[in-house]
């Protein structure tokens, strides 16, 4: 085995006072050399006691201030000031397995690839938040394959993600324009470049889902409405799957809509409610199978509210960046200098 390098997580934060902390004891915790983990949290102007959370952990760890308050800015300002040689993303809302740190350096190290990633596991917690949490976990639910894989394999992308520091030196940061989907678009451009994204199930984590159907149904709204950004910046990137959430919306709003006028329309409207409730109830009744009958209506709900909420915010994204299919796209944001700035602190921090 390789001498284990350096490691620098970065946890992006804003209002986590109810969760940070279970998330920073897990990266405490992990059996890695103390000495070869840096803890970089960059709090985006937090305004519950998340400081004073924060501040209870004294040196273990370094708070940066994220005054654009989205996930990519955070991202990129950890990773310009990180020192390590690897750099691991961890989310607030997650808590990671003793050994996810060492497996991800070691997978790294094994297979060659340029980002490493493991199953997205979903916490639960309640009626509702289990049922969603289900509901993420089942292939109907999400496509990507971190939410459902149990095998090791080359993916488009992964939860969270370890990269090596030349990887961001090569093609660049996270697109801060994409206040959502920004992982997927910094992913595309990676294999696009020649890079691999290798998934591995031994790398543990479970995250704190969402615990209401309106929570849920704001994340894939915006979910889907920034997928629209990535597909303007990268056609090549969507798949066939993607398109199927917003025909299927844009196919029930219409067709209820010219229904009263149209014979036609009304029967095609009740052909396609009648399949995806067909469809609905199979797989809810699969997940159910396995879990517990109480949780059915509630997987019908879940289910539902994350492919409508998906396909509306993906047309409402086509509306609201509507200029931006006929304009000229600028380049990725290939911000090596970002990148060599992270090098020369770094340096200047071990001459200290």
């Amino acid at each position: 085995m390789q001498t284990l390098p350096p490691v620098s997580v970065v946890i992006p934060m804003r209002n986590e006072a109810a969760h940070i902390a279970y998330c920073i004891d897990s990266v405490l915790a992990q059996d890695y050399p103390p000495d070869g983990l840096e803890v970089i949290v960059v709090d985006g102007d937090s305004n519950d006691n998340s400081a004073e959370v924060l501040r209870a952990y004294g040196e273990r760890l370094r708070v940066l201030r994220n005054p654009s308050r989205i996930v990519p800015t955070a991202m990129n300002i950890g990773i310009t000031a990180a020192r390590g040689e690897i750099i691991a993303r961890v989310d607030a809302h997650t808590v990671i397995a003793p050994d996810y740190i060492r497996i991800g350096v070691e997978t790294l190290q094994r297979t060659g690839a340029d980002n490493v990633g493991g199953p997205m596991h979903a916490a639960g917690g309640g009626q509702w938040g289990t049922a969603i949490a289900l509901a993420m976990g089942s292939r109907f639910g999400i496509g990507a394959y971190f939410h459902f894989g149990t095998a090791e394999r080359d993916v488009g992308t992964v939860y969270m993600g370890m990269y090596p520091r030349h990887v961001f030196e090569r093609i660049g940061l996270f697109d801060e324009e994409l206040v959502r989907n920004q992982d997927d678009e910094l992913n595309y451009r990676l294999r696009k470049a020649g890079g691999r994204v290798f998934f591995t199930p031994h790398m543990r984590s479970r995250y704190q889902n969402r615990q209401s159907v309106s929570a849920l149904a704001r994340q894939f709204f915006q979910y889907g409405l920034w997928k629209i950004r990535v597909l303007q910046k990268h056609p090549r990137q969507m798949s066939v799957r993607q398109f199927v959430p917003p025909l299927f919306v844009l196919t029930v709003v219409t067709t209820a809509l010219v229904a009263p006028w149209s014979a036609a329309a009304a029967r095609l409207f009740v052909a396609v409610i009648a399949a995806y409730a067909v469809a609905l109830a199979a797989a809810a009744a699969a997940v159910a199978g396995r879990h517990g009958w109480h949780h059915m209506g509630r997987l019908v709900a879940a289910f539902s509210t994350m492919h409508f909420s998906w396909g509306s915010g993906f047309l409402a994204g086509a509306l609201r960046f509507a200029h931006r299919w006929l304009s000229e796209e600028p380049p990725p944001p290939q911000l090596r200098r970002a990148a060599i700035a992270g090098r020369e602190l770094a340096g200047a921090a071990s001459a200290e």
